[in-house]
């Protein structure tokens, strides 16, 4: 076995497929997680990076470039992995953004937990559901989605050509939108129950004054919202499997506006 030969355009090539590489797996739903050591991470990504390179080497540039060229391109690559991985991690907050408006409306506006993926206290619902939609997301084989697009964006879209002028700014923007009418979406059947029992609740404080109905909303709102979020699960899940398949042509889509 011969030792490959580490000339400049080599060295080059692979610290621009590196560069797309490691940004995506920095922003790839799952595996972006703080739970994952960042030394883990790393190791993963120069190791796909090692296992992709000689399948894409044919799109990479292979005239040595100056550093400050080097390093626009290589900026480039990261730019355009972080936005293809903004693009999965739109369908998690928008399942984590309904389970905190659920999870203020049933009143468990002071239950926080501590969240390792963000390292930050989140709502105790938003975290369910946030963990549901990673369970779905590894069930349906969705990042085996992300490194194929990986592989394919090389072709699509070659080191050095990406261009945000045009209509991919336009469609980010679109796809933000939708993943705020998705939140709404996955809670609009809670709130609505909720919006109803409170104003049952305000009906019976007039006729019964005597009635407390501050401590009577508390268990009455809880138990809606837990036996509504188990009578729709399957509706959730439903839902979190369109959009992530959707997210396949959505990449494509990027790509081909850059």
């Amino acid at each position: 076995m011969e030792l490959p030969d580490f000339s400049l355009p080599l060295v080059q090539g692979f610290l621009i497929c590196l560069a797309r590489v490691a940004a995506m797996f920095a922003a790839i739903p799952v595996f972006s997680g703080a739970q994952i050591p960042p030394q883990m991470r790393i190791g993963i990504a120069v190791l796909f990076s090692m296992l992709s390179y000689p399948l894409v080497k044919a799109y990479i540039p292979t005239a040595p470039l100056s550093p400050l060229d080097l390093g626009i391109v290589i900026g480039a690559e990261v730019v355009l992995g972080l936005l293809v991985g903004f693009l999965g991690q739109l369908v998690f907050m928008a399942a984590e953004f309904a389970g905190s408006i659920i999870g203020y409306q049933m009143g468990f506006a002071a239950a926080n937990v501590f969240d390792p993926t963000t390292q930050q206290q989140v709502a105790l619902v938003s975290q369910f559901q946030g963990i549901i939609a990673i369970l779905l997301f590894l069930s349906l084989d969705v990042h085996h989605l992300f490194l194929e697009a990986l592989v394919s964006s090389f072709e699509m879209l070659p080191p050095g050509s990406m261009n945000l002028s045009g209509g991919a700014i336009p469609m980010l923007v679109d796809v933000v939108n939708h993943s705020l009418i998705l939140s709404i979406k996955l809670v609009a059947p809670i709130l609505v129950l909720l919006v109803l029992s409170n104003l049952t609740l305000g009906i019976m404080a007039r006729v019964f004054p005597q009635l407390n109905v501050f401590l009577l909303s508390f268990p009455l709102n809880i138990g809606i919202s837990f036996i509504v979020m188990g009578l729709t699960l399957g509706v959730f899940a439903s839902i979190l499997q369109g959009e992530f398949s959707a997210l396949s042509e959505r990449i494509l889509n990027l790509f081909d506006l850059m």
